[in-house]
């Protein structure tokens, strides 16, 4: 296979993502990732410049498979509020067992929280915008009496941050804190809320 197939880039992420699981962050460099992949460290570089490239790429990539894990739920059968439950749940379940189970990939969370802010805003926006999705088909259906859709998904996206965030969850893990009956709360007092509003704009 040549260096320019339509999935060399996909290979050397998934490669260097074995090398940060076996080695850490701090001893996997674009040299062990070539020689994992059996090709010259230039072949690398065709595609990143750098190994700060390669893991922003792939904590990017680890951004895009939970907002197609959201979307899932944006498209699914069943009530809005359904949905939004299910949604928020996924995307909290997910974050945990990203930190049990690949706690080296969910480490580089962290790295991208300080240095690629950019990153982390393109991702709450995507996110608020599948929540949005969701608000507008209950207020479509009349489950929902929503007056600012943008405000109000905005107000999902806050109220859910601290379940869904890598270092709350970290940090909740650590305390040995089960979030996910506050998440419950949490979501059933929005529902409620989005359920009575009949004032636009609130």
């Amino acid at each position: 296979m040549t260096n320019d197939a339509p999935d060399h880039r996909d290979r050397i992420l998934d490669t260097a993502a074995e090398q940060v699981r076996r080695f850490g962050e701090a001893k996997t460099n674009v040299v062990d990732i070539a020689k994992a992949m059996g090709v010259s460290h230039s072949a690398i570089y065709r595609h990143f410049g750098s190994k700060a490239e390669i893991f922003d790429a792939l904590a990017a990539r680890t951004m895009a498979e939970e907002a197609e894990l959201t979307s899932r739920f944006v498209n699914s059968d069943g009530s809005a509020a359904e949905r939004l439950r299910g949604l928020v749940l996924a995307l909290h379940r997910s974050k945990r067992a990203k930190l049990g189970d690949d706690p080296e990939i969910h480490g580089l969370y962290r790295r991208i929280l300080v240095e690629r802010p950019d990153l982390v805003a393109d991702y709450a926006r995507r996110m608020t915008a599948l929540v949005r999705q969701v608000l507008e088909d209950g207020s479509a259906r009349g489950e929902f009496r929503i007056g600012n859709l943008d405000a109000a998904a905005g107000v999902v996206r806050d109220a859910v941050t601290v379940f869904v965030h890598p270092a709350h969850v970290e940090q909740a893990v650590v305390a040995g804190l089960d979030m996910e009956p506050r998440l419950q709360a949490v979501v059933d007092m929005l529902v409620a809320a989005f359920s009575a509003t009949t004032r636009p704009g609130t």
